[in-house]
């Protein structure tokens, strides 16, 4: 036995590593005769290069092994003839400890350089924000944008946003995502030499990203001029709004603002003493009741409203329902391209993007209930129905409730499932829809979030009492722990997901964009009378125009009718091709 070992031991001290290691594959061949046949499949071998690097690796450690093997074997032999066994081998041991240790501290150097480079990289790509996040200044974003001067190349100081000095990677979202919002450039060309907004004085306030920005400059070419604020505390991207101010548009908006500065930046875009606006694009209905509350004298100038969201929608509703609307208002939100589109396709990609990056969560075979299956509530369901998930649907409306049944979901009440389920989403534009008692009951690490334009659809106030306790575990998650260690996740603080947390597509937002412009063009230049003080849609003839105008992108060629089948059907070859009640 010893002789074989020694012959072992020498043959692998000999022994060198190829620069080729094999690898198998498989290979449909016929017989040993060569012949081609079925199910004939022999195994061959075929080289492959090892890496260089991985090669002289492992080529040091095998000189390594074999030499500290060789000085093992010839100590215990010096041992064994000198009768000084144990303290030659004790030395043996001790030196190769120092070795290793070297080694190790050499491993782990190269490891955190590589880290160092790695997490730098991940930073710098990463974050809903990642533009902001990795050209921000530290020593400009420690103090509150409230209490710090500003001033563009040009000397405007008109604004209050984060950081100035992120205009330049600003412009490049911009320019990115005009490249998806083929509409709004169309009408730059069509009609930017007829300045249609020529003295219009547009206050806005919506979701500032680089989709926003696109259309705000597209009305700045059209002839208008714009101040503008943000509708969402959490939705700013700080480098877009600092390429708007470096362009000249006065903005009142950062990423991250407290319900204070929210309320200020608003009052300040609206700039009642100094600027007097005419016309009001709204998200949501925060601009038009501050200015109602507040400035109601302004209304004697303001030719009309244009909103884009339910909630918004519902408090114009209410308004002209009591006789207390000043202006005429266009309800966009209702519009076939906005509630066809925005409403389902962009919420359809963007809510998955907001939960992954927010929750890192696997959604194959887990549990959850979305509320309301309008056009959000159907994108939602659809796309978290692909990933495998089992989805429940709460619905008050019964056409609503009958089509999440065709669509394969099973429509139930909240407080049925809610012990069971391991995601909760709003979709209703409604009040307290998710309550305290729903709250009390879900299981530990239950996450919650709202795809509705407004935080109200989740009870928060319920959750900021004193024996429950906050923990921010990153930006825009937060545990809520209850006293017995249960906790849940709430995403955003119960505002919008895909805004807050992530991006949308800006294809999807041209359609939405270009149809708030052109409702603009609209109730500006409507000769006087044309609309009263009420809620108004878009006719049919302006939502075709508006997908027409994206059609191109695809590639897509419509056919045309005969003037037979025209008059078969009533209505013009050249549309619109649905009558105004269409929905």
């Amino acid at each position: 036995m010893a002789e074989e070992k020694e012959q072992t031991e020498a043959s692998w001290e000999h022994l060198s590593l190829p620069d080729e290691f094999p690898e198998p594959y498989m290979e449909d061949r016929a017989g040993l005769n060569g012949e081609e046949g079925e199910g004939a499949c022999v195994t061959r071998y075929q080289a492959v290069k090892c890496s260089p690097n991985l090669l002289q690796m492992l080529k040091a450690a095998e000189s390594r092994r074999t030499a500290q093997g060789r000085d093992k074997d010839e100590a215990e032999a010096e041992a064994s003839e000198s009768g000084t066994g144990e303290p030659v081998i004790e030395a043996l041991k001790t030196d190769m400890q120092i070795q290793f240790t070297d080694q190790k501290q050499e491993f782990d150097k190269r490891i955190t350089k590589t880290a160092r480079r790695s997490l730098s990289r991940s930073i710098s790509h990463s974050s809903t924000d990642s533009l902001s996040s990795a050209c921000s200044d530290s020593s400009e974003d420690e103090s509150p944008p409230r209490d710090r001067l500003q001033k563009t190349s040009s000397g405007l100081s008109d604004f209050c946003i984060k950081n100035i000095k992120q205009a330049e990677f600003g412009r490049r979202e911009i320019e990115i995502a005009q490249q998806e919002m083929p509409a709004l450039m169309v009408l730059r060309k069509r009609v930017g030499d007829e300045k249609p907004l020529a003295g219009a004085k547009v206050v806005g306030c919506t979701h500032v990203t680089a989709q926003t920005a696109v259309l705000i400059e597209t009305l700045s070419l059209l002839g208008a001029q714009c101040r503008w604020a943000a509708c969402n505390i959490f939705s700013t991207q700080n480098a877009v709004a600092a390429a708007l101010a470096e362009g000249g548009t006065s903005v009142f908006a950062w990423r991250g603002e407290s319900e204070d500065d929210f309320w200020w930046c608003i009052d300040r875009c609206v700039a009642a003493e100094t600027w007097q606006p005419n016309m009001i694009l709204d998200d949501g209905g925060d601009l038009t009741h501050w200015i109602y509350k507040k400035y109601p004298s302004l209304f004697r100038k303001i030719k009309g409203v244009v909103e884009e969201s339910v909630t918004g929608i519902y408090r114009l509703y209410q308004l002209s329902k009591a006789g207390r609307l000043c202006v005429p208002a266009m309800n966009v939100n209702d519009s076939v391209t906005k509630q066809k589109f925005d409403n389902l396709y962009c919420c359809k990609e963007s809510i998955l993007d907001g939960l992954k990056r927010t929750t890192d969560v696997m959604f194959g075979g887990k549990q959850l209930v979305v509320c309301g299956y309008g056009e959000v509530g159907k994108g939602c369901c659809a796309a978290l129905k692909a990933l495998g998930t089992v989805v429940h649907v709460t619905e008050v409306d019964p056409i609503c409730a009958l089509q999440a049944c065709m669509d394969g979901f099973r429509v139930v009440k909240l407080s049925e499932v809610v012990r069971q389920v391991d995601m909760v989403i709003t979709c209703t534009g409604n009040k307290n829809v998710v309550g305290r008692e729903h709250l009390d009951r879900m299981k530990n690490g239950c996450i919650v979030c709202n795809m509705g334009h407004s935080s109200t659809e989740i009870d928060l106030a319920s959750l900021r009492t004193a024996e429950l306790r906050w923990e921010r575990v990153r930006p825009q998650v937060d545990h809520v722990i209850w006293p017995d260690g249960k906790r849940i996740v709430l995403l955003a603080e119960g505002r919008l997901l895909n805004l807050s947390c992530s991006t949308v597509p800006s294809l999807v937002l041209s359609i939405t964009a270009t149809t708030q412009a052109l409702a603009l063009i609209e109730l500006y230049s409507a000769p006087e009378g044309r609309y009263k003080q009420d809620v108004y849609l878009l006719p049919k003839k302006m939502d075709e125009f508006v997908a027409s105008l994206h059609l191109p992108t695809f590639d897509a060629h419509l056919t045309e009718l005969t003037e037979e089948q025209a008059k078969y059907l009533g209505i013009s070859k050249h549309g619109p091709f649905k009558q105004n009640y269409y929905r």
